[in-house]
C-alpha cells in the first residue's frame, strides 16, 4: 500500500511544467557529486583564465591579483596539502554538528515533540490554524524532524475539531517548509548559512563576518508575519477549496500524560534558571561575558560564543526532561542519544567534504574575485544596483531551489558568486543571505525533489486515497507563491525603512 501511495495519479501531474521540473530535477546528480563536478570544472576554468593572463584588482586589498591555475604544479601541491585543512577548517561543519548535538538530544528524549504538542493542544479553536503554522515554523529548531512531526499532528488536530484534516496538514507543512528559515530562536540553519556566508565574505574582506544572529531581528518578525499569512491562506484559500471532509477516519488527540506535564514543568524551571544565570553573566556592567576592553555586548564573548551557549542550553533542558520521563536512566544515555542524533548528520558531513573543496578552490584560484568584480561592474553598467537586483536574485534563488532541495547545498553553490558581487555593491553579506533564505524557504513545499514529499503523500492518503503529487503541489502552491511574494515585499519595506536585520547589522 505504501508503495502504491508513491505512484502519481493519472490526473495531470505527469504533464506540463511540474512534470518537466520533476524530470529535470531527477537528472541532477547527488549534491556530493555535484560539488565534485563543480570543483573539477573550477580546475579547468582556472587553468584557462590563468593561461589568458587574466588579472583583476582585489576590492578589499587594492592589489592586482592574477587567476591561479589549479592544474599547475603549484595548484596540485596546494590541493594535496590543503585538502584536509579545507574540510576540517570549513566553518559550517563545527557549527552545525555542535547544534545537532544539543537539538538532537532534545529530539531523541521527546522534549521537542512534547513542547509542540503542548503548543497546539492548549490553544482556543479559533486560533488553532495560527498555532499550527506558528508551531511549524518554530519546529524548525528540530530541523528536518519537524517535517515528520508537525504535518500529521496538525491533520489530527483539524480532524478532532471537525475541520478538513488536509487543511491542517497543509498549514503544518507550510509552516515547516515554506517558513523553514524563520524562527524566534537561533536555529541550526542560522549557524549553517552564516558559516558559509562568513567563509565566502572573508575572500573580499577578512574583517567581515556573518554570525548566526545577523538575520535574527528580521526572522523574528517574519515568524509572526508568516504565521498570520499562513493562517489567512489556509482559511481563505486552501480550506474552502477542499470543502467538507467526508472520509471515514476520525481522530482523538490525546493530551500529554501527567508524567510528561511534570517533566515539562521541571524543564521550564531549568530553562528559566539557565536564562537567569546567563543574564547575570551578560547584562550587568563589567559582567564576565561582556567585552573586557569596551564593555560592549555586540563584540563580547557572549555573542562570539552564542553557539556553545545554545548547545549547553539544549543539553541542560533535554537532560532534565529525559531524566524526568525516564528516557535518560544513566549517564551513558546522554552520549547515546547524541550519537544516534549524529548518525543523521552523516550525509551532511559527506557533502561538506566536497563543498569545502569547491569553495576553497574558488578562493585560492581567485576566480571568485574575478567573477565578483566583473559581475558587479556589469550590474553597475546596467544600472541594476538597487532593489531590482536584490529582487532578481531572490527570484533566481526560488527557481534554483526547485531543483536543489538542500538549502545548505544551494547556498554553498550561490554564495561564492553572489556574496562577493553584492559586497562590491555595498550590501552586507548578511542581507544577501537574508534574501536567499526567503526564496529558498518559500518553495520547499512545492519542490518535487523535497525528500519528504513521499512521506507527506502517505499522510494525505489516510484522508484522501486518490491523492497524488499533483494534489499535494496544487494544495501547497498558494503558500509557496504568496509566501515568496509577500515575504519579498516585507523585505523591501524593511530595506526602505533602514531597519537593522540583526543586532548591529544593517542592509549596507
Amino acid at each position: 500500500m505504501a508503495k502504491a501511495a508513491l505512484q502519481p495519479s493519472p490526473q495531470g501531474e505527469n504533464k506540463g511544467f511540474l512534470r518537466w521540473v520533476e524530470v529535470v530535477g531527477n537528472k541532477l546528480p547527488h549534491p556530493f557529486m555535484l560539488f565534485v563536478y563543480l570543483a573539477a570544472g573550477m580546475m579547468v576554468l582556472s587553468a584557462i583564465l590563468a593561461a589568458m593572463g587574466v588579472t583583476v584588482v582585489h576590492p578589499g586589498k587594492g592589489e592586482t591579483v592574477a587567476v591561479q591555475s589549479l592544474l599547475s604544479t603549484e595548484g596540485f601541491h596546494w590541493i594535496l596539502t590543503n585538502m584536509l585543512k579545507n574540510f576540517t577548517g570549513f566553518a559550517p561543519l563545527g557549527l552545525v554538528l555542535s547544534m545537532a548535538l544539543g537539538i538532537g538530544l532534545a529530539e531523541r528524549v521527546g522534549l521537542i515533540q512534547a513542547v509542540l504538542r503542548k503548543m497546539i493542544l492548549k490553544v482556543p479553536a479559533k486560533i488553532v490554524t495560527f498555532a499550527v503554522v506558528f508551531a511549524g515554523i518554530l519546529g524548525n529548531l528540530a530541523s528536518d524532524a519537524a517535517f515528520v512531526i508537525i504535518p500529521p499532528l496538525a491533520a489530527m488536530v483539524f480532524l478532532a475539531l471537525g475541520r478538513h484534516p488536509l487543511a491542517g496538514l497543509a498549514a503544518g507543512f507550510a509552516g515547516v517548509g515554506s517558513g523553514f528559515t524563520a524562527n524566534l530562536f537561533i536555529a541550526g540553519t542560522d549557524a549553517l548559512l552564516a558559516g558559509i556566508s562568513s567563509e565566502v565574505a572573508k575572500t573580499i574582506d577578512p574583517n567581515v563576518s556573518v554570525t548566526p544572529l545577523d538575520n535574527w531581528y528580521f526572522m523574528v518578525f517574519s515568524t509572526i508575519f508568516l504565521s498570520f499569512l499562513g493562517t489567512w491562506i489556509t482559511e481563505k484559500i486552501v480550506e474552502p477549496r477542499l470543502g467538507t471532509y467526508s472520509g471515514e477516519k476520525t481522530a482523538r488527540l490525546d493530551n500529554l500524560s501527567e508524567a510528561e506535564n511534570k517533566a515539562l514543568r521541571a524543564t521550564g524551571i531549568a530553562a528559566l534558571i539557565f536564562v537567569a544565570v546567563l543574564a547575570l553573566l551578560v547584562v550587568p556592567e563589567g559582567a564576565i561575558l561582556r567585552d573586557p576592553k569596551t564593555g560592549s555586548i555586540m563584540t563580547s564573548p557572549f555573542m562570539k560564543g552564542i553557539i556553545p551557549i545554545i548547545l549547553f542550553f539544549f543539553i541542560t533542558v533535554a537532560t532534565i526532561y529525559g531524566l524526568k520521563t525516564g528516557q535518560i536512566k544513566s549517564q551513558k544515555d546522554v552520549p547515546g542519544h547524541m550519537t544516534a542524533a549524529m548518525k543523521d548528520m552523516s550525509g551532511f558531513i559527506v557533502m561538506v567534504f566536497a563543498a569545502a573543496q569547491f569553495i576553497a578552490f574558488f578562493d585560492w584560484s581567485n576566480v571568485g574575485v574575478f567573477m565578483a568584480v566583473n559581475g558587479a561592474e556589469f550590474l553597475k553598467s546596467a544600472n541594476m544596483t538597487g532593489l531590482p537586483v536584490i529582487v532578481g536574485f531572490t527570484m533566481l534563488t526560488a527557481v534554483l531551489s526547485l531543483f536543489i532541495f538542500s538549502g545548505s547545498a544551494l547556498w554553498a553553490l550561490m554564495a561564492p558568486v553572489f556574496i562577493p558581487m553584492f559586497m562590491l555593491l555595498d550590501y552586507h553579506p548578511a542581507f544577501i543571505q537574508l534574501a536567499y533564505r526567503i526564496a529558498e524557504s518559500a518553495t520547499n513545499t512545492i519542490s518535487p525533489l523535497n525528500p519528504y514529499m513521499p512521506m507527506i503523500l502517505l499522510y494525505m492518503h489516510e484522508y484522501k486515497k486518490d491523492a497524488g503529487l499533483g494534489t499535494l503541489i496544487s494544495m501547497m502552491m498558494p503558500f509557496a507563491i504568496l509566501f515568496l511574494a509577500v515575504w519579498t515585499v516585507f523585505m523591501i519595506i524593511w530595506y526602505l525603512l533602514g531597519l537593522p536585520i540583526g543586532p548591529g547589522v544593517y542592509v549596507n
